[in-house]
């Protein structure tokens, strides 16, 4: 079948080093490499007829992967981190291209590829970033904010690399090249802004209003590659002109359903374009070299993490994150096999440079997840060894702490429950390990000390021996489930209340000894389908029990299996035999114009009416000479049968 089999064979494997890679807790990209690994001719294995064909193939993957950049693109994204993302990504670029001209020149590469294997070793990976976050529940911290705006300086640097770094192999003929690329790229950008901002939009009105998704497809593709080609036919790159084609798109109203339509396009096209990247991989040379590359491996890792530790540290960012930011960026990503792939089609590297670069990145790659997630326990020992530290502490009432509440993490949600604290005037105190949300704490007069739950220094600080409650606000497993191991060594009588993003981390949470752990998601969730019932003018008493019923399920059979909780079920199951309801009377009841002693509805259902909500006022335990009236809410008190009971004798 010729090609048409090799896609078939390439799509089969990648697939199942995509499933692979997901059981493994890994990014799909790393599955794709390795099924490219196992089909290339060089590996001896199944082999695929035609790689060079793919080659071409994949080039398509990777303009709908810098147009799909073009669209996400957002400065918004770069405002909290901004001074890093613009200043010091470019900083880093270069210090890591220096750091890695160093190592192409030891190993006696040539200037020209030792440039290269610099510019190559720059970039780290975003998708295996963001992967990583989300698996180890980081998203949201500072720390990936740092990351991810970096990442996206980044990402935005391949564009003029794709340019430049071709014309490094003769700098003097080179030069006049380069001029002329730069103009044309000004041109091409001026016209697309110009142009393209009041062309594109319109188009994309025109066939939006067409409600065909397929049609709206279509158009976006065309859109992406062509203008790709455009570039390419006056001498630009194609992935460019894709690039900003994505760009100017992102300014319009149809950007998210551009970028929704396109991902999964984009999604084939890059299966073909990792796999082919893990195809050139010539297992031979690995093999052959593999004491070699793991030695590079580790001077890279280590050096471009120190880059990027110590940039962070320089541009004021402290605690965990200058080590987090360190740990997480050390890869090499896949733009670089972009950049690679260019490099040896114009000649300027030789496949053993190639066959370096791809070895290092697929191995950091895999490296990413256990040795990021080494920032937290690193940095409690470091502060541990550091325990002479002054901690930053603010509004910590003269006389101590006792019997207090301990708040972890001082973002909406510590900060919300401060507030109320303050209101009902309750001792609590915040620990915080970002400096932005601290200096909010301190604004808003609450007691905060600035520092790591998990530290022990911290311990000591906000008196936890002392503590009569620890709320963890920070929905991160990373962070609560070592937080309650070390908070129950030192005081295992405190009640922690945790929050956790899902069934599994929430039972997780339970084994480790947290009295009540909460699902935010779940919460909204409910509250949502509360308001959306209220507005159907459904009955508020049959919202309540449907809510009541929904937490029970989610929350009561975490309680049932921990045997510390038998007392809680018992108290929950005890409440359910006393529980109100209450029942709204419509003009059709027969209790409407009857008074409480009339009806004595103690002696006829065993229930008994506590409070009577009229005209938007609560009256608590109503006299037996009340009257009751139309839209009289009752709040009913008794067992579940003597409720229902009550509840059909009104709606009769």
């Amino acid at each position: 079948m010729g090609i048409a089999g090799d896609i078939i064979v390439i799509v089969v494997a990648g697939l199942i080093g995509a499933v692979v890679a997901e059981k493994l807790k890994q990014p799909l990209v790393v599955g794709y490499l390795l099924a490219g690994m196992l089909l290339s001719p060089l590996s001896g294995l199944l082999g695929v007829s035609d790689v060079h064909e793919i080659e071409k193939l994949a080039e398509i993957g990777v303009a709908l992967l810098l147009f799909a950049l073009g669209l996400e693109f957002s400065f918004g994204e770069l405002k909290p981190v901004w001074k890093i993302a613009l200043i010091g990504t470019p900083i880093q670029i270069m210090l890591t291209m220096i750091y890695g001209y160093g190592i192409g020149f030891w190993l006696d590469w040539g200037v020209v590829s030792s440039l290269w294997f610099g510019a190559l070793i720059s970039f780290s990976s975003t998708m295996v970033i963001l992967k990583t976050l989300m698996n180890q529940g980081w998203m949201g911290t500072l720390s990936s904010r740092v990351m991810i705006g970096m990442l996206i300086v980044q990402d935005l640097a391949i564009v003029p690399f794709l340019i430049i770094m071709p014309q490094l192999q003769d700098p003097a003929a080179g030069l006049p090249v380069l001029g002329m690329a730069a103009v044309k790229s000004v041109v091409f950008l001026g016209t697309m802004i110009f142009l393209g901002a009041k062309l594109l939009p319109k188009l994309l009105g025109y066939i939006a209003q067409r409600e065909s998704r397929e049609l709206f497809l279509m158009t976006i593709t065309a859109i992406g590659l062509g203008i790709g080609y455009i570039t390419y036919l006056v001498g630009l790159s194609f992935a460019f002109g894709a690039f900003v084609a994505g760009m100017v798109i992102s300014e319009s109203e149809y950007s998210h359903k551009a970028l929704s339509d396109i991902v999964s396009l984009r999604d084939v096209f890059g299966l073909l374009f990792f796999t082919s990247v893990g195809m050139l991989l010539d297992t031979d040379f690995v093999v052959a070299n593999w004491v070699q590359i793991l030695v590079v491996l580790v001077i890279v890792g280590i050096g471009k993490g120190l880059i990027f530790a110590i940039l962070t540290g320089v541009f004021g960012y402290g605690n965990i994150v200058p080590l987090a930011v360190g740990l997480g960026l050390f890869q090499v990503g896949e733009f670089s096999f972009v950049l690679a792939q260019l490099g040896m089609q114009t000649n300027s590297i030789n496949p053993e440079v190639y066959s370096f670069v791809l070895s290092i990145a697929i191995i950091s790659m895999v490296l990413t997840p256990p040795v990021s997630a080494l920032a937290a326990p690193l940095y409690t020992i470091k502060k541990r060894l550091l325990r002479h530290d002054s901690l930053q502490t603010v509004n910590i009432p003269a006389t101590g702490l006792k019997d207090h509440v301990v708040i972890a993490g001082g973002g909406r949600v510590g900060q919300q429950v401060a507030r109320m604290l303050t209101l009902l005037e309750v001792n609590f105190v915040i620990v915080e390990f970002t400096y932005r949300r601290f200096e909010q704490c301190k604004q808003a007069g609450f007691p905060v000390v600035f520092g790591d739950i998990c530290g022990e220094i911290v311990f000591e600080e906000v008196s936890l021996e002392s503590a009569n409650l620890l709320l963890l606000s920070i929905p991160f497993i990373s962070v609560t489930n070592p937080a309650i191991t070390k908070v129950k060594q030192l005081n295992p009588k405190l009640d922690i209340v945790a929050i956790a993003e899902g069934p599994d981390q929430m039972k997780i949470l339970y084994e480790k000894g947290a009295f009540m752990v909460i699902m935010p998601e779940l919460e909204a969730g409910l509250e949502v389908a509360r308001q959306t019932l209220l507005h159907q003018e459904i009955p508020a008493t049959v919202i309540q029990s449907y809510c009541d019923k929904e937490r029970l399920r989610h929350y009561e059979a975490f309680h049932e299996n921990q045997k510390d909780n038998t007392t809680i079920t018992q108290l929950r199951s005890a409440k359910n035999l006393i529980e109100i309801t209450w029942v709204h009377l419509d003009q059709d009841s027969k209790l409407i114009g009857r008074t409480l002693k009339d009806l004595d509805i103690r002696k006829q259902f065993g229930a008994s009416i506590v409070g009577v909500v009229r005209h938007g006022r609560f009256f608590p335990n109503p006299n037996a000479d009340y009257q009751i009236e139309v839209d009289d809410l009752l709040a009913v008190m008794g067992n579940a049968d003597e409720r229902t009971a009550f509840q059909e004798m009104a709606a009769a």
